[in-house]
């Protein structure tokens, strides 16, 4: 290849990255807000109840099959090998068509097994997952939990939709397509909430969980579906590239195991703190997810695939990813540094805004807020981790990250029971703050993990990361913005909470994008343009 077609391949993959993260934050920014929509409504209906608890620890047994086999697995596994083919040539695009129905009917297998599996197992799950359940309060999440899993199930294969859609660079209808969902839930509260009591209302409310599942299945089928030149099950085991995503596929899938272990552990612990505690925790993981989403998995997503298309020697190969990584890297610092701040400091203003109504008091939202503030201690490491993750799968390295989950769900178990049951007896402090407790200590184990996946990459990339000058830039201007942001906070008090959320927000963004684009931010003056083009 010529150096002239090399650096044209260079910058067509760069502007397809970037269209890329675009369309995938596009679609998760809608999906989000729906979630939001979603959670706002739930929270007026269900505030800190024992059913909003138990609906909550629900969701957690179910979800960990989605988690364990859905997007982000699939991704690490399948479009690195699908997209190989795809690029070789006609004969081999047949054989990747192939080898995706073959995923496609071999996950479809294991997922109905394991629903099966897991909805005559429930009653132990729940024993598992919410010890601290008991009587009526356990009886409904056992309910609840034995609808919402073949719910789960459907997701697990959307998420197969979401591979095909995301390796030909169709990013926005898969995560788009959570909507669906979204909204299904939000019509049935908004139907059934007046009439039902909260334990028929939680329970009605899976079963409209359920219906958006096949929703959001159903609206990425049939692109799919034409992606591969139709689906007709079958086992071709014999195929290489089966094999090889199979085996990818294993490490992947503990590697996942062991982040929900983390999880896991985490609502053990919340179910032995009061009423109120795991659904804060749940309320607080959605907000602080939501960077997460929008800038670390968006751009992660648009990459893996990119990254999947490197060839050459080992140091060519090297040089491209290393390069991808970094300019991935200052990205998405960009945006989740001053997310950080503004949840530390800003964040009753965000949460009274999206969630204070109905039984969800003020009271509620300085608990949500603490356990908010205490996730921030983790964010930029869960983002960082999720670009350094991508780089190893696009290496075809599914091994490594599993390693190093290990050490992250051993430092949660210990630094979770040590900051959520052990310290809050010894200071004597209230269950707000062993709440956060919670969060904070997997933000600590979040970092622990990130530091070895970068010190891996190193060893084989090279030196990668964004300089310490950037970094302060970033910070000191996010800072600044906070300041203004709290200054306007204090000054007004008693504003409708939507109204003062956006007189505090909307000058804590112009702050910090002014101080950025007056730091020379190459990523603040590309925003600006890119908003400007769209004015």
């Amino acid at each position: 290849m010529s150096r002239t077609s090399d650096e044209s391949l260079k910058t067509s993959n760069s502007t397809s990255s970037k269209t890329g993260a675009l369309l995938v934050a596009a679609g998760m920014l809608l999906s989000k807000t729906a979630g939001l929509a979603r959670e706002s409504v739930f929270a007026h209906y269900f505030g800190s109840s024992d059913a909003g608890d138990a609906y909550k620890a629900a969701l957690k047994i179910p979800n960990f099959l989605q988690n364990l086999l859905g997007e982000g697995v699939l991704s690490a596994s399948f479009i690195p090998v699908y997209t190989g083919l795809r690029v070789q040539g006609e004969d081999q695009k047949e054989d990747a068509k192939k080898v995706a129905r073959t995923i496609a009917s071999l996950l479809s297998l294991v997922v109905a097994t394991l629903v099966l599996l897991g909805v005559l197992a429930t009653p132990a799950l729940i024993d598992l997952v919410a010890p601290g359940f008991h009587g009526e309060k356990r009886e409904l999440t056992i309910r609840l939990v034995q609808i919402i899993f073949p719910g789960t199930g459907i997701l697990v294969l959307s998420a197969w939709c979401l591979g095909i859609l995301n390796s030909h660079h169709k990013f926005f209808m898969s995560y788009a397509a959570p909507v669906l969902s979204n909204f299904a839930v939000i019509a049935t509260l908004f139907i059934f909430g007046g009439s039902l009591s909260q334990n028929n209302l939680a329970i009605t409310t899976a079963w409209g969980l359920v219906i958006g599942s096949l929703l959001q299945l159903g609206i990425q089928l049939p692109t799919a579906f034409r992606l591969i030149s139709g689906y007709r099950p079958t086992l071709a085991l014999h195929l290489a590239p089966v094999r090889t995503i199979v085996t990818n596929f294993v490490p992947v899938v503990i590697s996942r195991g062991v982040v929900q272990v983390s999880a896991y552990i985490d609502s053990v612990l919340a179910s032995f703190l009061p009423t109120g505690a795991v659904s804060a925790l749940a309320y607080a993981q959605m907000i602080y997810l939501l960077p997460i989403g929008l800038f670390g998995m968006s751009i992660s997503a648009a990459e893996l695939p990119n990254m999947s298309r490197a060839s050459g020697s080992t140091e060519e190969i090297a040089t491209f990813l290393r390069g991808r990584l970094n300019r991935a890297l200052r990205q998405i610092a960009f945006f989740v540094i001053p997310s950080s701040v503004a949840f530390l400091f800003l964040g009753d203003v965000i949460i009274s805004a999206l969630l204070q109504t109905g039984k969800f008091t003020h009271e509620t939202t300085l608990y949500v807020w603490a356990v908010l503030a205490g996730s921030t201690v983790g964010l930029l490491s869960a983002t960082f981790g999720r670009i350094y993750s991508s780089t190893y799968y696009a290496l075809k390295d599914t091994r490594t990250p599993l390693r190093f989950s290990l050490v992250r769900v051993a430092l949660t178990t210990v630094l979770g029971i040590l900051f959520s049951i052990t310290l809050p007896k010894l200071l004597g402090i209230g269950a707000i703050w062993a709440t956060a407790g919670l969060t904070i200590s997997a933000g600590i184990a979040g970092w622990a993990e990130f530091l070895l996946l970068r010190r891996g990459i190193r060893h084989r990339l090279g030196p990668t990361g964004i300089p310490v000058s950037v970094q302060a830039k970033l910070w000191g201007s996010a800072i600044a913005a906070a300041i203004v942001g709290g200054a306007l906070k204090l000054s007004l008090p008693n504003l409708n909470h939507i109204f003062r959320a956006a007189v505090v927000l909307i000058p804590f963004g112009i702050v910090y994008l002014s101080a950025t684009v007056s730091l020379q931010i190459p990523e603040a003056s590309s925003l600006i343009k890119r908003l400007l083009r769209r004015a």
